[in-house]
């Protein structure tokens, strides 16, 4: 029997092509469901207008005098509620009037907006008010050319309620002049009914229904674009510039048994229900749009109520007012830039020619071009083209970024919002660990990594096994962080900020050991690293309409790359001397600091970058980020010249030649004592710094103190962990996955995992919360996998590296990368050749001049760098 060429998969490969497949699967049905969802459930309301208009339910409901201070996070189904501050109003309405008609129930509504526009001087008034005798009338209030006014109108049949009807204008830009100018951007009718029951007597629901039918001509118009006739399937008036709204607010519902005994004896359930069925009529049969929504946020129970039982406590009625605000201000938010977190009653934003040519790019002619180059190598294109590998990897790239689009900048997933629970944050952090104790396995030794032995074998201090497995660690935790919300609690927040430091310190201690070790300063190795490292953080700009630096960690750690890189690339020829290393790297701190710090520096280079290449550079943002791991990278640096000198001295590769090396070689002769010195002195650093933060009364007090002591921690950390053989040499499988990829995860957590540029939680809007979580955390590991092993081929390819030739696969640290895909790659004459023919054109049939072209980009780096440069430089400059 012949045997078969192909050799047959392991049960670690089989597990992993099951794995795979059933994550493919999986994707599968979340775009099948969100394209069902969209297409055939929310067909009638595709902006989340009539989800945030009728429906929700609290977040956090709780007891009236709970510390959690409850009644903050009303989620309409499906989308973010922004609350809405000073600043937004002011945007969002300019010199317009927002018209509140009504009684006290209302005129809470109206004190909500105005203590929104101006917190102290609202307070001021209402203390005024309630001092005087005359608390029924009419009221106004004005911060910076926004005005609210209040009608006191219980009846609902004013002269002034006529006056602002008359005027309002559902569309503005169809009149000119006065009347224009003369209608509310925004109109909330109170529904008369508590003052009917209370006062109507028997006539009650005759008068009710009589001011109802006064107003509905009113309201009662088709949105513009619209030819529906009916409520159920009418699109809310949602477009590019919001449109004025004219609202009916149902009848408060009290509170029963907090009635006072008069109130009680005429305000009765009867009555009230019978005059919002009435209304469930009107709206059923008109373009009237009544906010159902507040009747759904008292519909919990007593803690939502004052001791009145027909005012709302104050958290319920700033939800009311962001309810409103959202309604009215969200159609055009979109267009003021990211975040995108305003997804209620929003049609974000047109696209720009850069999205539409990404789009269509990643999703038709990659694939495209992959499958010509897969089935059609003979074509003349196909030569053109890169080989297998590096072309599967661009189109996955391309891919991955218009699923990053689908996801945040589209309502065909749905959003919410994120809720802090300590007793989740807990229970996911120790599932988490519980994953990477379970997986806990022997570290294979570098020459036994090629094959399935496992040989006895002490690792060198911080492996590549740990690394990772660090990192990996530190990024599940960062990850249920934001998940979480869990940004608002003091000792979470320090523990991030410890974590974010560890992952520079390993920076500054993997880069700079690699460059002592092989001294390999060249043009290729920066730019394997700069492109490695920022590649998805260049491309989602443009997809996203987002900026290079709000995906902060990718830029921070390029910048501290090339301070490494210069720091030990001048007069590298003396690296040699650790004395001459230790002093460079003083002076770069030194530099570095009054870089960062002096001002005028980084606002000159910012207003450089904005002129020439159209580029927003928040100064003050990332001179904050600068500031808080200012020095930990020049401590991972001296940990790397001091390892490595120590090396080089057990050696016998050079001798000592000053004090420094001096004492290294008193610690290499007492080798055990020194261990056991540094051990149990980071056992006790541990506790102490952990006591001595405690003391920190708030974040910024802690962000002061962090540039200067983070490195206490992360040093008596990194001792511990390499203090034992069995410490060394056992590492966290699980852990160690994530870490390989801890990059992409950081970045692609922003749109495929969380919502609205990382304010909210992506949902799927079908099912359970928990399985849509579990789902889509699945799909978001696995992505960010396949990212991370595309990102390293597409690096290589550009810089014109191989698979097997040396420095293959580095990474941003230290050390050999594992491949990123689950199932092994093929060998030459398996399938479609994996040799390098991207620049393989002829010379038959081919001009000259593109021939010399070609030639020249394939053999000169600095020209594809340059090339690439020019690229985003047009993309920036044309982008709109």
């Amino acid at each position: 029997m012949a045997r078969s060429k192909t050799k047959p998969f392991s049960a670690y490969e089989q597990v992993a092509v099951a794995t795979e497949r059933l994550l493919q699967a999986t994707l599968a049905i979340i775009a099948l469901g969100v394209i069902y969802r969209y297409c055939w459930i929310d067909i009638s309301d595709p902006y989340k207008c009539g989800a945030l208009l009728n429906k929700g339910k609290w977040l956090d409901p709780g007891p009236r005098w709970s510390s959690h201070n409850p009644f903050q996070l009303w989620q309409p189904p499906g989308c973010l509620l922004h609350e809405y501050k000073k600043k937004d109003i002011q945007e969002c309405f300019g010199q317009q009037r927002l018209v509140f008609i009504g009684d006290s129930t209302t005129r809470q509504i109206f004190w909500a907006v105005a203590k929104k526009m101006d917190q102290e001087r609202a307070e001021e008034q209402i203390a005024d008010i309630l001092d005087s005798d005359y608390k029924h009338r009419d009221l106004e209030f004005t911060s910076a050319g926004v005005t609210a006014q209040f009608i006191w109108d219980p009846w609902l049949n004013s002269t002034g309620s006529d006056v602002e009807l008359k005027n309002f204008r559902a569309d503005p830009r169809q009149d000119h002049g006065d009347q224009a100018r003369r209608s509310a951007a925004l109109v909330l009718l109170g529904a008369p009914g508590l003052w009917n029951a209370r006062h109507g007597q028997e006539n009650y629901f005759k008068d009710f229904r009589e001011s109802i039918d006064r107003v509905i001509p009113y309201m009662d118009h088709a949105p513009i674009g619209s030819g529906l006739s009916t409520q159920l399937s009418r699109p809310f008036p949602v477009r590019q510039t919001s449109p004025n709204l004219l609202l009916l607010a149902p009848v408060q519902v009290p509170r029963y048994q907090y009635l006072s005994p008069s109130r009680e004896e005429t305000i009765t359930p009867e009555k009230i229900d019978a005059m919002n069925d009435l209304l469930q009529q009107v709206s059923a049969h008109s373009y009237a749009d009544v906010v159902w929504s507040y009747s759904l946020m008292t519909f919990s129970g007593r803690a939502t109520y004052e001791d009145s039982g027909l005012h709302v406590v104050e958290n319920v009625a700033h939800r009311k007012a962001d309810v409103l605000l959202n309604l009215r201000c969200n159609s055009n938010a979109a267009s003021r830039g990211y975040p995108f977190d305003r997804t209620c009653c929003s049609n974000y934003t047109h696209m720009a020619g850069v999205q539409w040519i990404m789009l269509l790019g990643g999703m038709f002619f990659l694939p495209g071009l992959l499958f010509i180059r897969r089935k059609h190598t003979a074509l003349r294109i196909g030569r053109f083209l890169p080989n297998h590998e590096t072309m599967s990897a661009i189109s996955l790239v391309g891919l991955v970024v218009c699923f990053c689009f689908y996801t945040d900048r589209t309502q065909i997933f749905e959003k919410s919002q994120k809720l802090f629970r300590q007793k989740q944050f807990l229970m996911a952090w120790a599932a988490a660990s519980a994953l990477g104790l379970v997986s806990i396995r022997r570290s294979k030794s570098p020459i036994s990594r090629r094959s399935s032995s496992l040989t006895l074998y002490d690792q060198e201090f911080l492996p590549r096994d740990q690394s990772d497995e660090w990192k990996g660690w530190m990024q599940f935790f960062i990850l249920i962080y934001h998940y979480t919300n869990g940004s608002k609690t003091l000792w979470i927040y320090e523990i991030v900020r410890l974590l974010v430091a560890s992952y520079l310190f390993m920076t500054g201690y993997g880069h700079a050991l690699y460059f002592l070790k092989n001294g390999d300063y060249s043009l290729r190795r920066v730019a394997t690293v700069l492109i490695r490292l920022n590649l998805l953080s260049c491309i989602l700009p443009y997809m996203m309409r987002t900026d290079y630096l709000f995906y902060y960690f990718a830029p921070l750690v390029s910048f501290w790359f090339l301070i490494i890189y210069y720091t030990l690339k001048i007069g590298h020829r003396n690296n040699t001397s650790a004395d001459f290393v230790m002093k460079k790297i003083l002076l770069s701190a030194m530099i570095t600091t009054a870089f960062t710090k002096i001002p005028g520096i980084l606002e000159f280079i910012a207003f450089m970058l904005k002129y020439t290449c159209s580029i927003s550079w928040n100064v003050t943002e990332w001179r904050f980020r600068m500031f808080l791991d200012m020095y930990i990278v020049y401590v991972g640096m001296i940990v790397a010249v001091v390892l490595h000198r120590t090396s080089q001295l057990g050696a016998g590769s050079v001798g000592p030649k000053a004090t420094f090396d001096s004492i290294l070689e008193w610690t290499i002769k007492h080798n055990k004592i020194f261990k056991t010195a540094m051990a149990l002195l980071s056992l006790g650093l541990l506790p102490s710094f952990w006591l001595l933060t405690r003391r920190s009364p708030d974040k910024q007090d802690y962000n002061w103190w962090m540039p200067f002591i983070s490195f206490i921690p992360i040093l008596a950390f990194v001792t511990l962990r390499n203090s034992n053989r069995f410490l060394r040499n056992y590492h966290s499988g699980v852990f160690a996955w994530i870490g390989r990829c801890s990059l992409e995860t950081y970045v692609l957590q922003y749109h495929i995992w969380l919502a609205g540029d990382t304010k909210g939680l992506l949902r799927l809007g079908l099912w359970n919360p928990w399985v849509e979580a579990a789902m889509l955390t699945a799909i978001f590991l696995w992505l960010s996998w396949l990212i991370a092993g595309a990102t390293q081929t597409i690096a290589n390819w550009i810089v014109g590296k191989k698979p097997g030739s040396q420095g293959y696969g580095e990474d941003d640290t230290v050390g050999l990368k594992y491949s990123p895909y689950l199932l092994p790659k093929m060998e030459d004459g398996e399938g479609t050749p994996s040799k390098d023919t991207r620049f393989d054109i002829g010379r038959s049939g081919t001009s000259q001049w593109l021939e010399k072209c070609v030639v020249l980009f394939s053999e000169d780096l600095r020209w594809r760098l340059g090339l690439i440069l020019l690229v985003m430089w047009v993309s920036n400059v044309t982008y709109r």
